[in-house]
């Protein structure tokens, strides 16, 4: 009670007329130091990035109750999850029983909790193809302190969901937890240029198929030709405060000739649909329903409503990249490509984005409309960034090789500027954020991997830095 009353009456002196309130401070980040993971990781580059950091990871890093884990391969390939207390400088590892089948940077390890149950449950080692499913014990990640960190804890690797098999062409699994602590998985079915994306959901005892809520068919038409097919790209897809689930993306079409040029990548606008009802149904920004889950009218290139960012696939648009929603619940995106100054047709994706790629933050303001602002820090890379959002809604990008650039609440998010270089990480590219531990300590904590040669292996660390409080 003594609480309550100290908390009313501290409410009471901030809103009292004529007292006046501390400004929010801006974006700020202070390195407090980095931990290894592992000296020696396995390390090969495909697809223009590394198994153990591509950024699309859902959760290659994350925090639960006073505890981070993460996940990787190591040179011998075996998969390992390690935990540490938060501020720990040592991890405890343990082998998941199972070992990476092809040099191929999709076969990530995804991480999710089931707040119903307190399990931990990997889902790896999949590009178009099938997956390898591990679960720990039920009560795992409600206490850490008391139950050891062994082997024995995580069951057997399945090739099934507890029996419920999903597709025999499954890709990029991403794990949600609900408002009421149940897990749901997000995957695509199908290829690169021919998918769909589907859910399924644990409610603590079964595994359920959702269905799929996107479609691949429809025409698409450029200034340049048309495609039948597609696959549409998560640049993520969370919850809010309010329960409200929140997904950008953009489509990648099958048939290169709605490019200007063959070196190019066919992704092509940014979109964003939201459900209220846990993914069963999907709405487009206007709030008109575009697809339902498991239902024959599909979230599709050709429904209404649901482009928020237009641009034609002339400009190396990259798929997966990132978003997060703010204190209010409003959307923000990152999304990166070249822009029309440097030319209106890139002719090599890699080499373009690198010499003249730039992000953009895109996000809903408080008026309903949306608003983009390029970030001034050349990408230097071909690869992703990250977004976060700290408790003062301040946003971070952390850009590739890990560098940090911040933008204010308080300027309406236009005063990009880069927080941190990266001097010394020797960061590959990619890394792997931390979007859970944000509200628990104010802390961001990314995973990254030294660059190396060949297949080399190299260290793989977590460096923390402290957030505004």
């Amino acid at each position: 009670m003594r609480r309550r009353t100290v908390l009313a009456t501290a409410l009471a002196v901030a809103a009292a007329p004529g007292v006046a309130r501390a400004a929010a401070p801006g974006p700020s980040v202070t390195r407090t130091g980095t931990t290894t993971l592992d000296g020696r990781a396995i390390y090969f580059v495909s697809y223009d990035g590394l198994v153990n950091n591509n950024s699309f990871q859902k959760n290659g890093l994350l925090t639960y109750k006073g505890h981070q884990y993460a996940a990787w391969y190591t040179a011998d390939r075996n998969a390992v999850v390690g935990r540490r207390a938060l501020g720990a400088s040592t991890w405890q590892t343990v082998k998941a029983g199972h070992t990476l089948r092809y040099d191929d940077s999709h076969n990530v390890i995804s991480m999710g909790v089931s707040e119903i149950d307190g399990r931990l449950h990997l889902n790896m080692d999949s590009h178009s193809d099938g997956f390898t499913y591990v679960k720990s014990v039920a009560g795992l990640m409600d206490d850490p302190a008391g139950l050891s960190w062994t082997a024995s804890r995580f069951g057997a690797p399945q090739s099934t969901l507890d029996g419920l098999t999903l597709t025999s062409r499954f890709t990029y699994p991403q794990f949600i937890t609900t408002p009421e602590g149940r897990l749901q998985l997000s995957y695509r079915a199908g290829v690169s240029g021919n998918g769909r994306n589907g859910l399924a959901e644990y409610d603590g005892t079964r595994w359920t198929a959702l269905g799929e809520w996107t479609s691949s068919t429809g025409t698409y038409r450029s200034e340049h030709g048309s495609s039948t097919a597609r696959n549409m790209y998560l640049h993520g897809i969370d919850y809010d405060r309010g329960g409200r689930l929140h997904a950008f993306f953009t489509w990648r079409e099958q048939n290169g000739a709605v490019m200007c040029a063959s070196g190019g990548i066919t992704n092509h606008d940014t979109g964003y649909v939201w459900s209220d009802d846990r993914g069963r149904t999907w709405r487009n920004d206007a709030g008109t329903v575009v697809g339902v889950t498991g239902g024959a009218d599909r979230v599709s290139v050709t429904g209404t409503g649901l482009v928020v960012d237009p641009l034609n696939p002339d400009h190396s648009l990259m798929n997966q990249e990132s978003q997060f929603t703010d204190s209010a619940g409003r959307p923000h995106a990152i999304i990166s490509y070249v822009p029309g100054r440097f030319g209106q047709c890139t002719t090599g994706y890699v080499a373009d984005r690198t010499a003249h790629g730039r992000a953009f933050h895109l996000r809903k303001n408080a008026s309903g409309g949306w608003r983009k602002t390029e970030i001034p820090v050349p990408l230097d890379s071909s690869q992703r960034t990250r977004l976060i959002l700290d408790r003062y809604d301040n946003a971070y990008a952390v850009l590739p090789y890990g560098r940090i650039a911040g933008a204010s609440a308080a300027s309406g998010h236009t005063d990009w500027k880069l927080l941190y270089d990266a001097a010394g990480l020797n960061a590959f590219g990619e890394v792997v954020v931390d979007e859970t531990r944000i509200a628990q300590d104010g802390v961001l904590s990314v995973m990254y991997q030294e660059k190396s040669s060949g297949t080399t292996p190299s260290a793989l660390r977590v460096a923390d830095f402290r957030l505004p409080v």
